[in-house]
């Protein structure tokens, strides 16, 4: 065994790759001879399945001791492919590949060695009643786990590598028979067209998809939950999978996919429906309670009954800045105690950030820095933004409630309302790889061509 600076008995193609890799100690050649036989590896080992090279590739070698049934014997393996270009097989030696040299033929075999192929639980996502097992770090493995899921032949699942520095490997899934065809051009060239330095999670990639780069609102799904991923996929979307990340990219989106919760297909319809206006209704309150305040505090506290009109007055009585700031001070500091959450190990996050909530809740009315109906309104909204059941959709509602705050600081009550209507046109200007945003549901291809045709 030597490394790749030793180039003694080496064939020339195997050279010229073993000068342009850096000179790694994990770049090995591997001489193989007994008899008249002989033969030449090449690859990297910590990248390379050594157990599987051992018993795939040298063992049968000195088991055979003939090149020409060795030959005949590699040329058959299933994990073989054709040699592509120079540049490609140094990309392919990077990833796990190895290069065979025997009777004057050059074969790469994929002998990788798998990431993490372990499926944890849902984290970002999670239900009482549904799967409860998210996806792994492997691309194949998950491949593996979408097809357990769903058993269709009409499952297509295409392979692409990235054009990155990482050049990682993508799996494009879709049904045939659901497909959208325009979509899946547009989902192609766009990946086709990606000219990024480095794209290393799904995340990452569902970013650089996005046309408008200036736009709050998502025009992807990412997903860590099998089952969600099949509910799209019986709906005709195209879900990308990227390695090395335990999360998918389903696309494309409309607005209303961003209220649907897993949890609903495992209730009945009584309880589903129940559980999606609580959805919709922690949305609307997320939204608008603190630009209501705003609005009736300060220009139309003639809205309300006298008794709630004199109540908020009362308590706010002792706050020495107007309502808006007041609000913008107590939003900040719910933003950030979720963002803390985030960050914290989760031994303590959940014990630091209540702790965290009731000391500052309680140190402003005493204070009088916030008054108790706005300490009120504010847990509504922190509660409310977790009923929404995607977090994509929860961190658009958090920028847009402080932008209807500052609406509705200048032109009151029909500033809010304005806003809205802004947020409303922004949504219908929209689109998801041709799709519009705040579309309705979704046909198939197939009703689609049933449409045209009708």
């Amino acid at each position: 065994m030597t490394d790749g600076n030793d180039t003694q008995g080496m064939p020339v193609f195997m050279k010229t790759l073993t000068e342009a890799l850096p000179s790694s100690f994990d770049v090995l050649h591997v001489p193989l001879a007994i008899e008249e036989a002989k033969a030449h590896l090449l690859y990297i080992k910590t990248v390379a399945n050594g157990e599987v090279l051992q018993q795939t590739v040298i063992k049968p070698f000195f088991e055979l001791a003939d090149s020409k049934k060795f030959t005949a014997y590699i040329k058959g393996l299933p994990n073989r492919i054709d040699l592509p270009s120079t540049d490609d097989v140094l990309t392919m030696l990077t990833s796990g590949f190895v290069l065979v040299y025997v009777e004057e033929t050059f074969n790469l075999l994929e002998i990788r060695r798998l990431g993490n192929t372990m499926q944890g639980q849902t984290i970002a996502e999670t239900t009482i009643h549904g799967p409860q097992l998210a996806l792994s770090e492997d691309l194949e493995t998950n491949v593996n786990i979408i097809r357990q899921h769903y058993h269709q032949p009409s499952l297509f699942v295409e392979s692409q590598q990235l054009n990155d520095k990482s050049k990682m490997t993508i799996a494009i899934m879709y049904d045939e028979k659901e497909v959208n065809i325009d979509v899946l051009r547009r989902v192609k060239e766009k990946l086709g067209s990606l000219d990024e330095p480095l794209i290393q999670s799904a995340g990452d990639l569902a970013v650089r998809l996005t046309s408008r780069k200036f736009s709050l609102f998502p025009m992807s799904i990412i997903t860590e939950r099998p089952d969600r991923i099949v509910y799209n996929l019986t709906g005709g979307k195209i879900i990308l999978l990227v390695d090395n990340t335990p999360f998918a990219i389903v696309l494309p989106v409309v607005f209303f996919d961003f209220m649907v919760s897993m949890e609903e297909n495992y209730h009945t319809y009584a309880v589903s429906v129940y559980n999606t206006l609580l959805g919709w209704a922690g949305l609307m309150m997320c939204l608008l309670l603190p630009g209501l305040y705003v609005a009736f505090t300060a220009y139309s506290p003639e809205i309300l009954r006298t008794e709630l009109t004199l109540s908020i007055a009362g308590s706010r009585i002792g706050v020495p800045y107007p309502s808006y700031i007041e609000a913008i001070i107590m939003l900040i500091f719910v933003e950030l105690l979720t963002e803390a959450s985030v960050r914290l190990p989760r031994s303590i996050n959940a014990a630091a950030t209540t702790v965290g909530g009731l000391i500052l809740g309680t140190a402003a009315t005493e204070a009088a820095l916030a008054s108790n109906i706005l300490i009120m309104v504010i847990a509504i909204v922190a509660i409310s933004t977790f009923v929404i059941p995607m977090i994509e959709l929860g961190s658009v509602v958090r920028i847009c409630r402080l932008l209807l705050i500052f609406f509705t600081t200048f032109f009151g009550l029909i500033g809010l309302i304005s806003g809205m209507l802004l947020i409303i046109l922004h949504l219908t200007n929209l689109d998801s790889f041709g799709q519009p945003y705040l579309r309705i549901g979704w046909r198939s291809k197939r009703s689609e061509k049933k449409v045209s045709s009708e």
